[in-house]
């Protein structure tokens, strides 16, 4: 039985060759990318060629498997025509060393396409096994392989995924991945997922037409656009009351914006089948890695500290076997984001939903809440775009607000103190930025929260949000601005720097805001620095991915007001916030429960 497929890059997924095998040593010169056909997925080798395999999506984590699974013996199956030396390995990380292991080497030969069997027998069963292949004559050839096991199909568990999608108006995405997967797994009879798995929209944008699920297992549903939170929701409501036709087991949350890689649905797959009973109600995380730069792993897993969220094992480049080793440590974590969150259908009750709380902390929250045990693992991942390259002024109210709703269940110890620490240093940095309508959301945050959830409750999702999109900053196209954009100007931003003696300067004027205004400035819009608005009079804010902008203007009186205001909001939290969450924690489990949510969904 296949276990772990051997991949190769491919057009529209990743094309990166280093997260799939390595080159040792090439002959080829100038012409080294042709041994690599990517239509036919082969690899062409000369005489003395070795590529290894101990890479993101090739190396196996036995560790993990063994720990999580009932996988016993593992083979290495590989396809092959030629003269090769086979060398099976183990990699291990302890510490900052790394430890490896000859397994065993063979040498095959044939002048056929022929399939090998190696055997794993006398690894040590820890971190990572792993192979590469030397060419002892030309035009060898290698065709693909996996990594297998005899596992009798009575030992399996009967496993049919739900995979649950929140959409909002981003058709091309979706449609690509509706491709992927149709032509991957639901209509593909030999994948071991083809009758295991049906696919779930909410389509909170309502543009999504009929013809999109043309096959039966795609299930497409209107939904108002009431954020993540309830597009995510109405799939599980969908699957919750029509489950004895659907039977599904488990349900994989995803996001609409990814790019997938189907074998990270197989290997979730195996990994549900084989799971140990100490661990089938553990969830399965898939790692976040760059849209960009495809192999930076932006978070694989992360942990709730004291109410701030930490995420783990941050940039790392997964091109280099030392990060893939790294990524096999395991680490306490407490939550999977749902760009790629799989758990155990049984834990979704009617009384067990996840909270409306429209975006950001929806799905730290019902993390927070119900997992017992995060599995994270190589090859598992979706990618995305990274969030410093996303700007959205209305998220100032929700991030406030949602962080507050999830302290108020899951860290009680997040006092007015603490609050009033983080409130005061943000509205600051805002002020700095010339940001006012932020604040204004911020504070709106905070007192909807004080409010306490029966406020929440009564609320219209889609018209709340209209409204607070209504009150951030727009980015237009940079001709519809009174300010010309000068691409130098924006380059230079980066390149300002201030001596020790400058920094003090900035620090006693306020960041020049008592001094008088000279100029105007370009930075970026989702992480500026305080310094580019030293002395600034107005400053363009550019996305350069969406290539548009905002302008904001320096008002001291403006300024003053909002630093007074600040003071008042801190005086509000001090009275109200205890009182608010002991509310959250009392009558705001009702927001968890079916008969809300079907109401203010609108079933």
């Amino acid at each position: 039985m296949e276990i772990q497929k051997i991949l190769f890059p491919q057009v529209g997924r990743c094309t990166d060759r280093e997260m799939y095998f390595r080159l040792e040593k090439s002959g080829f010169g100038s012409n080294q990318m042709l041994f690599y056909d990517n239509e036919k997925q082969t690899i062409l080798f000369r005489t003395g060629e070795k590529v290894w395999f101990d890479t993101y999506f090739n190396g196996f984590s036995i560790e993990k498997w063994k720990k999580y699974t009932i996988l016993d013996r593992l083979t290495l199956r590989l396809e092959m025509a030629g003269k090769f030396k086979v060398i099976l390995l183990s990699k291990e990380k302890v510490h900052n060393e790394i430890f490896e292991k000859i397994i065993c080497a063979a040498t095959i030969e044939t002048d056929t396409r022929q399939v090998f069997e190696f055997s794993f027998a006398d690894g040590n069963d820890k971190g990572m096994y792993t192979f590469g292949l030397e060419a002892l004559s030309d035009n060898s050839i290698f065709y693909g392989g996996a990594y297998c096991s005899k596992i009798a199909k009575d030992a399996m568990r009967d496993v049919k995924i739900g995979i649950g999608i929140c959409t909002f108006r981003r058709e091309e995405f979706v449609r690509k991945n509706l491709k992927i997967l149709k032509e991957a797994i639901l209509e593909k009879d030999s994948s071991p997922l083809y009758g295991h798995m049906e696919v779930f929209i909410a389509d909170n944008g309502r543009t999504l037409e009929k013809r999109e699920a043309l096959i039966p297992q795609i299930h497409i549903y209107p939904n108002s656009n009431v954020g993540g939170a309830g597009g995510f929701t109405r799939d599980l409501i969908e699957i919750l009351e029509h489950n004895d036709i659907f039977q599904i087991t488990h349900i994989l949350l995803m996001d609409d914006d990814i790019v997938i890689e189907p074998e990270s649905l197989v290997r979730t797959f195996m990994l549900l089948c084989l799971l140990r009973e100490e661990y089938l109600d553990a969830f399965i995380g898939g790692a976040m890695l760059r849209l960009d730069r495809q192999y930076i792993q932006v978070e694989a897993g992360a942990v709730w500290d004291a109410g701030c969220l930490e995420p783990l094992k941050m940039n790392l480049d997964l091109r280099q076997c030392e990060a893939c080793l790294h990524n096999e440590t395991e680490e306490f974590s407490e939550y999977n984001a749902w760009w790629y969150c799989c758990f155990p259908m049984r834990i979704v009750t009617p009384d067990n939903l996840p909270l409306p709380i429209f975006i950001r902390g929806d799905d730290l929250e019902y993390g927070l809440r119900n997992m017992k045990h995060l599995i994270l693992m190589n090859g598992i991942c979706v990618w995305h775009e990274p969030f410093e390259n996303k700007y959205s002024s209305y998220l100032e109210y929700y991030i406030i607000r949602n962080l507050l709703i999830d302290n108020a269940f899951h860290y009680p110890e997040y006092d007015a103190r603490k609050l009033n620490h983080a409130l005061f240093k943000h509205c600051i940095q805002e002020i700095m930025f010339y940001r006012y309508k932020n604040i204004d959301l911020y504070f709106q945050g905070i007192k909807d929260f004080l409010k306490g959830p029966e406020w929440l409750m009564q609320q219209d999702g889609e018209a709340l949000h209209q409204q607070v999109m209504a009150a951030g900053y727009k980015a237009v196209s940079l001709d519809e601005l009174d300010m010309r954009f000068h691409y130098p100007v924006y380059c230079r931003s980066y390149e300002t720097q201030h001596t020790k003696r400058s920094k003090i300067k900035r620090n006693l004027t306020f960041n020049g805001l008592f001094l008088p205004a000279k100029g105007e400035g370009i930075v970026q819009m989702a992480s500026p620095k305080t310094v580019q608005f030293y002395r600034k009079k107005r400053v363009m804010h550019y996305d350069a991915a969406a290539k548009k902008a905002f302008i904001t203007e320096r008002h001291f009186w403006t300024s003053v007001r909002y630093v007074l205001q600040t003071i008042v909001m801190m005086v509000q939290v001090s009275f109200g916030l205890k009182t608010a969450q002991q509310q959250y924690r009392t009558k705001g489990i009702q927001l968890r429960r079916l008969e809300f949510w079907k109401r203010y969904l609108g079933l």
